[in-house]
């Protein structure tokens, strides 16, 4: 009976010591595995499109963040007391200039030194014709891939300077999405080419579509230059539906961040569809129709055919 108690209590010690190195196995990998996170450095992006732009260059190398979620109105952001703890351990902030973010020197000041990033430095803007923002530089410059590449080649260089032992990774990634970059450019031609010439007039909410218009041959309307600036007047209007009705345009769009509410008006007051809405400033969620920028652009490219051309997508 001893003899069994001990046997026992034998097992039981066996089964502690047992339980405490596995506990303790589990406990040092999860710590390697925190270390190796942590090791990362961390980029922020102020957009959810900048981000995926990052992310495929930066690969599993850097951690990617945008500071705004999927569906947030970017120009006027509010950003939060955690967007800025959030930043004060970033290594670099991408911006996208232009006038775009409009609360990005507020907050830079307020998360402190980090090094940033300006995507549209250097780069020949496309000024806003007429309206309160008549001669101000349309910031929208990743709506076109032709403009995109420009970015590529800007955030590259940013990260081999900011991670030199990265430096092939990076190359390798960002002529990988170049490449594909390249591809939807051919594809959008493809695809806008069957439109007929003077049906291709893109009549949206925001003035957010002037680097694609001009890129692909198309003309442009617009509600507001700018979402920052979304202030529906009568004369605007007006404009807008005498320009619908005066080129024949059977369909007209919005966007995803802001309210179609006027744009429907528009729309019933000129005879044109409203063809739904795009994606310009913000990716969607995971599940969504746009969760890459390669992805919003082939969602926005088939709402533009399907309203402007009954001619079917090409592969």
């Amino acid at each position: 009976m001893i003899i069994n108690n001990k046997v026992k209590i034998i097992n039981i010690f066996n089964v502690l010591i047992l339980s405490l190195c596995l506990f303790s196995c589990s406990f040092s990998r999860k710590t390697s595995s925190d270390k190796q996170n942590e090791s990362k450095l961390l980029v922020l992006t102020t957009f959810t499109i900048l981000a995926d732009i990052a992310s495929n260059i930066a690969g599993d190398r850097l951690e990617v963040k945008s500071i705004t979620k999927p569906g947030a109105e970017i120009h006027s952001y509010q950003f939060t007391p955690s967007d800025i703890i959030s930043a004060s351990n970033a290594d670099l902030i991408i911006e996208n200039g232009l006038g775009l973010e409009l609360w990005i020197e507020k907050f830079i000041s307020s998360a402190g030194n980090i090094p940033r990033l300006v995507l549209s430095e250097g780069m020949k803007p496309i000024p806003i014709e007429g309206d309160v923002y008549a001669g101000k530089p349309n910031p929208h410059a990743w709506m076109s891939p032709q403009k995109t590449l420009y970015y590529v080649d800007k955030i590259l260089k940013a990260f081999v300077n900011l991670d030199p032992e990265g430096k092939e990774i990076f190359i390798d990634n960002a002529n990988v999405y170049k490449s594909k970059l390249l591809s939807l450019d051919k594809e959008l031609r493809d695809n806008l080419n069957l439109i007929p010439k003077n049906k291709r007039f893109l009549v949206t909410c925001e003035g957010a579509f002037s680097y694609l218009a001009n890129d692909y041959d198309m003309q442009e309307a617009y509600l507001w230059p700018v979402n920052a600036e979304s202030q529906v007047t009568p004369k605007r209007m007006i404009l807008l539906i005498k320009t619908i009705k005066e080129n024949n345009i059977p369909t007209i769009f919005c966007e995803s961040t802001v309210s179609a509410r006027a744009q429907r008006e528009v729309a019933k007051a000129s005879g044109a569809s409203f063809g739904g809405k795009f994606y310009v400033d913000s990716l969607s969620e995971e599940d969504g129709p746009a969760p890459t920028l390669l992805d919003l652009h082939r969602y926005n490219s088939k709402l533009i055919l399907k309203g402007l051309s009954p001619t079917k997508l090409t592969n």
